[in-house]
C-alpha cells in the first residue's frame, strides 16, 4: 500500500488478515472483537517475521559475516521507523523491551530506583491497567515513596480537579494511561502532562490502547517516557518499545545485566554501552522487531488519521446498538472514548456471555481487565468486552448484538 492512502476500503483490508477468513470458531464464521487483548496480523507482518527466519536469520550486533550483517541492518532500521511512528526526536530515544509491561518495569526500576526516595510521591489513576499499577507499588515500597491515586467518575474519566490537587512538591512520577483498556476513555494526557510538569515530575504514558487507533506525537504531548505494544497495533507478541527523553534515558542505570549492553567487561568494572542498548541486555526477539517494523508499514500505508475515523464511526454505531439491547448497561461512557465498548447484562454474568457469544463465533473478552480497581469502583465483577480495531465492520457489531439477544433468550 502507498503511504497515507486517499480512500479506506475496509473489505480490501480484511482481506490483508488471513485468520478473518481461514478462522471457524465451532463451524461459524469469525467475527474478532478482542483487540484490546491482541488484534490480528496481516499477511505482510507475517511474511516478514517468515522471511527473517528464511534468507536472514542470525544474531545482530555481533557478526561481521553476511548473515549477521542483513539482520542488523533490517532489525536497526526498525527503530527509525518506531521513532517516526511516534515523531521523537531520536532513533537513541528509542528502547526495544519484550513488551508493554515491560517497558513500565523498565522505567518504574531503573528511574524510580536512582530518583525516588522516602517521602516523594507517585501519582497513577483509578483507571490504570495492573501493569501500571503493580511495578509502582514494588518500586514505592522499595525506595519508601508513596503511590498516590487520581479517582475517576462514573463516566470513567479522571476527575481533572483531584488529580491537579494530588500534584505538589513531594510529585516526582506521573504515570498515565492513555487510553483505558476496561473504559476506552481517551484521557486528555497533553494536559495532565503539562500540570505534571508544573509540579516538577516525568510523565510516562502509557499508549498500550492508544497507539493502535491515533497518531501520537511525543513532541507535542511533551511526555519524559511513552511505551507500547505492538501485538495491539498488528505485531508479533514478545515485543515492546519505550520511548524515553534522551537526557533522562542517559542518566538511567540499566534494568537488567548481560551482553550488547556494555562496552567492557573485566571482574573489577563494568562499563555501559551507550542509550538505547544499556537498556537492551541479551539476543534481542529479532523477529518481533522486524515484525513491528512490519507493522508500522503496513498501519502508515493505510493512513492513521484514516484508521482513527474508521473505528470512531464503529465505535459511535456501536455504542447506539448495544443501548437498545434488554438490559444492557454500558461500563465507560466518558466523552472522549476510542476502541472499547465495555457493558454488563441484567440476565447473565460477563463468563456466560463471553462463552454463548464463542459458540455464535463472536469473540469477546470477559472479565476484570487486568483493572480491578475499575470494576471496584463499578460495584461489579467483570464486564463484556467488544474492542475494535481497523478490519472491524458494522456488520461484525450487528453479530454481536444478535448474539446477546440470544443471552438474554437463553437466561430470560
Amino acid at each position: 500500500m502507498s503511504i497515507e492512502t486517499s480512500t479506506f476500503d475496509v473489505q480490501t483490508i480484511r482481506k490483508d488478515f488471513p485468520i478473518l477468513e481461514k478462522a471457524r470458531p465451532h463451524g461459524k464464521s469469525l467475527v474478532y472483537l478482542d483487540n484490546a487483548a491482541s488484534n490480528q496480523k496481516p499477511q505482510a507482518v507475517i511474511d516478514a517475521i517468515t522471511h527473517y527466519y528464511t534468507h536472514q536469520n542470525s544474531n545482530v550486533h555481533r557478526g561481521i559475516h553476511h548473515l549477521s550483517q542483513v539482520a542488523t541492518l533490517h532489525y536497526d532500521a526498525v527503530r527509525e521507523k518506531v521513532r517516526d511512528f511516534f515523531n521523537a526526536p531520536s532513533a537513541q530515544e528509542i528502547v526495544f523491551t519484550s513488551g508493554n509491561t515491560d517497558a513500565i518495569n523498565l522505567v518504574a526500576q531503573s528511574y524510580g530506583g536512582a530518583f525516588l526516595s522516602e517521602g516523594d510521591e507517585v501519582v497513577i489513576t483509578e483507571m490504570e491497567h495492573h501493569s501500571n499499577i503493580v511495578p509502582w507499588q514494588m518500586i514505592c515500597e522499595k525506595t519508601g515513596a508513596t503511590l498516590r491515586i487520581a479517582p475517576i467518575n462514573d463516566d470513567g474519566e479522571v476527575i481533572a480537579e483531584e488529580y491537579e490537587t494530588l500534584l505538589n512538591e513531594k510529585t516526582k512520577f506521573v504515570s498515565i494511561v492513555y487510553v483505558s483498556n476496561a473504559l476506552g476513555t481517551v484521557n486528555p494526557v497533553k494536559e495532565m502532562t503539562r500540570l505534571a510538569h508544573d509540579a516538577g515530575a516525568a510523565v510516562l504514558l502509557d499508549a498500550a490502547q492508544a497507539a493502535p487507533h491515533m497518531r501520537i506525537d511525543v513532541q507535542d504531548l511533551d511526555c519524559d517516557f511513552l511505551t507500547i505494544s505492538p501485538h495491539k497495533m498488528c505485531g508479533p507478541t514478545g515485543i515492546g518499545a519505550l520511548y524515553g527523553k534522551a537526557e533522562l534515558l542517559d542518566k538511567m542505570p540499566p534494568f537488567k545485566g548481560g551482553g550488547d549492553m556494555i562496552l567492557s567487561v573485566t571482574f573489577d568494572e563494568t562499563i555501559y554501552n551507550e542509550v538505547p542498548y544499556k537498556f537492551e541486555a541479551g539476543t534481542p526477539n529479532i523477529a518481533g522487531v522486524i515484525g513491528l517494523g512490519a507493522a508500522i508499514d503496513y498501519m502508515m500505508g493505510i493512513g492513521l488519521d484514516q484508521i482513527e475515523a474508521h473505528e470512531a464511526e464503529l465505535l459511535a454505531y456501536g455504542t447506539k446498538i448495544l443501548q437498545q439491547v434488554d438490559g444492557l448497561r454500558m461500563i465507560g461512557t466518558a466523552n472522549h472514548k476510542a476502541g472499547v465498548l465495555g457493558f454488563v447484562l441484567e440476565a447473565a454474568h460477563p463468563h456466560d456471555i463471553g462463552q454463548i457469544l464463542d459458540g455464535e463465533g463472536v469473540a469477546i473478552r470477559a472479565g476484570h481487565h487486568c483493572a480491578q480497581p475499575v470494576m471496584k469502583h463499578f460495584g461489579i465483577p467483570a464486564t463484556a468486552r467488544a474492542s475494535l480495531s481497523l478490519y472491524n465492520t458494522k456488520e461484525d457489531l450487528d453479530a454481536l448484538v444478535v448474539a446477546l439477544g440470544n443471552v438474554n433468550e437463553m437466561f430470560g
